[in-house]
């Protein structure tokens, strides 16, 4: 795709819609970086497309055509079903936002979104979570990274936490009690329970860190003392799964799906649910509904001798 050839006013909105997100919408920097991506990604293509600067009167007269043609491109470049979807997603917030901006009514172009496979999350079982943990704890080259490791993903499935929510603690969160205060997407704070066994191994991790527990600091440190990275938990956790031979599904995130999965098959309702695992609509919880009868199914077909 080419380069974006963006008009002053098209790099005006760009700017707008970044500030936008990241200010008023709070959104993860994460996802401003993949929204305002797509939308240079848009305005380039536009500029080719049309063959003249993007400016807000281009973008109000965009047709279903135009976006058909955009999509086509980015499926050539290699964008599954999932990632079409997101990116359309994404064009259609930011030009919704455009004409906002400019004082009209919004008129989007009508185009149906490629569809996405349904997928339910796969817990893994309350002993393949704890084993997963000790695994990686004992492919760790030093005593605190061990103890380090074993914590983090301790957290990850008795308190459902996202794996930046985890690493996103500071010492502020010290002295710890059997509460935790999390703060999750679009910057909201929830509590979450923080089980002994959890606790404990928190506090084993903080008694052999190298590094003091300050509390503007980083709780999970780095072997080098800076914040510990995502990429460092998901690749100790690909260690150890392969080591257990568990499922390729058995990721960092599937024991914050473990952690709901467990909760809901003990009797927890929907809505106290969502407040734990910080869900803004109840409908991304609802799924977990899913996930229970596929579990008694997948019983019913292994227990049962005519299934």
């Amino acid at each position: 795709m080419a380069e974006p050839l963006e008009a002053d006013g098209a790099a005006a909105i760009t700017q707008r819609w970044h500030d936008h997100l990241s200010r008023e919408r709070r959104r993860s920097e994460h996802t401003v970086r993949a929204y305002v991506s797509t939308a240079h990604r848009l305005i380039g293509f536009l500029a080719g497309h049309l063959g003249e600067a993007v400016d807000d009167s281009a973008l109000a007269a965009l047709r279903p055509a135009d976006l058909r043609a955009f999509l086509t491109v980015r499926r050539a470049e290699g964008l599954g079903n999932a990632s079409a979807a997101r990116e359309l997603s994404a064009v259609r917030a930011f030009l919704a936002f455009a004409a906002a901006e400019a004082g009209r009514e919004t008129a989007l172009p009508r185009l149906k979104g490629p569809k996405k496979p349904r997928s339910v999350p796969r817990p893994v079982s309350p002993d393949e979570a704890i084993s997963l943990a000790e695994e990686a704890a004992e492919e760790a080259r030093e005593p605190w990274i061990a103890a380090r490791d074993l914590a983090v993903l301790l957290l990850l499935y008795g308190s459902g936490l996202r794996v930046a929510e985890a690493l996103g603690l500071t010492g502020a969160a010290l002295p710890l009690g059997e509460a935790l205060a999390v703060t999750g997407k679009r910057n909201k704070t929830r509590i979450v329970p923080l089980l002994p066994t959890v606790r404990e191994a928190i506090q084993a991790y903080l008694a052999l860190c190298p590094w003091p527990a300050a509390k503007d600091a980083p709780l999970f440190r780095g072997a080098r003392g800076g914040p510990l990275r995502g990429e460092l938990v998901r690749r100790a956790v690909v260690k150890a799964r392969r080591s257990l031979g568990l499922s390729e599904r058995t990721t960092p995130h599937a024991l914050r799906h473990s952690f709901a999965t467990h909760l809901l098959g003990r009797g927890a309702d929907l809505r106290s649910l969502q407040e734990l695992l910080g869900h803004a609509s109840l409908s991304s919880t609802q799924i977990y509904t899913e996930v229970n009868a596929a579990h008694l199914l997948d019983v019913y077909r292994a227990a049962h001798p005519r299934a």
